[in-house]
């Protein structure tokens, strides 16, 4: 049997739950991977009876559940809090905006987020950490290997109290691996995992997209981190054959725009290779979903997500459960 396929709602915030669900059964996906803010689940209200009803509307679209995904508040737990942040948080998280204030608050509501999970009936929740020392990544001034561990303590600091938590109630946590994280390639996310003494409720939510412009070998990660990909998203992107006017930092300019290096695409349209992704996947036994997270500034979302869908349920493929040349094979 196939990977369900679903896709990632954090794209569609700004429709109602309920449309997002009719769109989405529409489109061919098997279920949904809600995220946590809009009005997709909100973390502060979710008590046993918001989650039956979710459960129910689910239900009535024939939809499957796997995660929760809280990246906008995750990635307040360890960033350094400036005005950026009060455009992507709930006004009960960024509050007086006291920058420990909003941490603090940050993650209490990602314990919060476990426990919805738990109420869900799932056991991952999807998310960013955020990172202190991400402002420190090109190192000039020169930053000293002691200032990057302090920032790597911080992160463990912080984020084990959540972690403890979701190992209590059987949940686990699926940082997605990304510039601005504190985690952003196979070299950081093992410094994480050290850092957190390999806590076994922190992962990885795998998604090619952002390690592909990198120059990161994405099928390797896959292969790095066998028993800590908790989750996949299905994201794709495109970068330039040639030196282009902006580079791979993104040169201060909107995504989109054509005198970038990269930007992402619609599934299917970019550079990254998803049968050597799914091969991979075959070998480490991943049997969870393909939630696509749909990105692509040049192409109508709705036509993109129809496209998406029909390219995973076409790329993926089971196992082979025998030898190709076993029955070349005498008894």
């Amino acid at each position: 049997m196939s990977r369900p396929v679903t896709i990632f709602t954090g794209q569609w915030a700004d429709l109602p739950f309920e449309t997002i669900c009719q769109k989405v059964k529409a489109f061919g996906y098997d279920g949904i991977e809600p995220c946590c803010w809009g009005d997709h689940i909100e973390i502060n209200k979710a008590d046993q009876a918001y989650c039956d009803e979710r459960k129910t509307l689910l239900k009535k679209y024939g939809l499957k559940l796997f995660a929760i995904s809280s990246h906008l508040v995750g990635q307040c737990v360890c960033d350094n809090i400036d005005d950026r942040h009060k455009g992507i948080l709930p006004d009960y998280i960024w509050g007086d905006g006291d920058p420990e204030g909003v941490r603090q608050r940050a993650a209490q509501d990602m314990i919060d987020a476990g426990h919805v999970a738990k109420r869900l009936g799932l056991d991952t929740v999807i998310g960013f950490t955020g990172s202190s020392v991400w402002h420190m990544l090109y190192s000039f001034p020169p930053a000293s290997q002691d200032m990057i561990n302090k920032g790597y303590e911080d992160f463990a600091r912080r984020w084990k109290p959540i972690l403890d938590e979701y190992q209590k109630i059987g949940v686990k946590f699926a940082l997605e691996v990304h510039p601005t994280e504190i985690a952003f390639d196979i070299e950081s996310a093992k410094r994480a995992l050290k850092a957190l003494n390999y806590h076994p409720a922190f992962g990885f939510n795998f998604d090619p997209s952002h390690f592909g412009y990198q120059g990161v070998d994405y099928v390797r990660f896959i292969y790095e981190f066998s028993d800590r990909i908790f989750h996949v998203h299905m994201k794709d992107v495109y970068w330039s054959d040639v030196p282009m006017t902006v580079g791979v930092f993104g040169g201060h300019v909107e995504f989109g725009d054509n005198r970038r290096f990269w930007n992402f695409r619609s599934l299917g349209h970019g550079k990254i290779n998803f049968e050597n992704i799914i091969r991979a996947l075959n070998d480490i036994g991943y049997k969870g979903p393909l939630s696509v997270e749909w990105e692509d500034s040049g192409m109508n979302r709705e036509a993109g997500a129809t496209e998406a869908c029909k390219f995973v349920k076409n790329v993926d493929f089971e196992p082979s459960d025998i030898a190709f040349d076993a029955a070349m094979q005498k008894d």
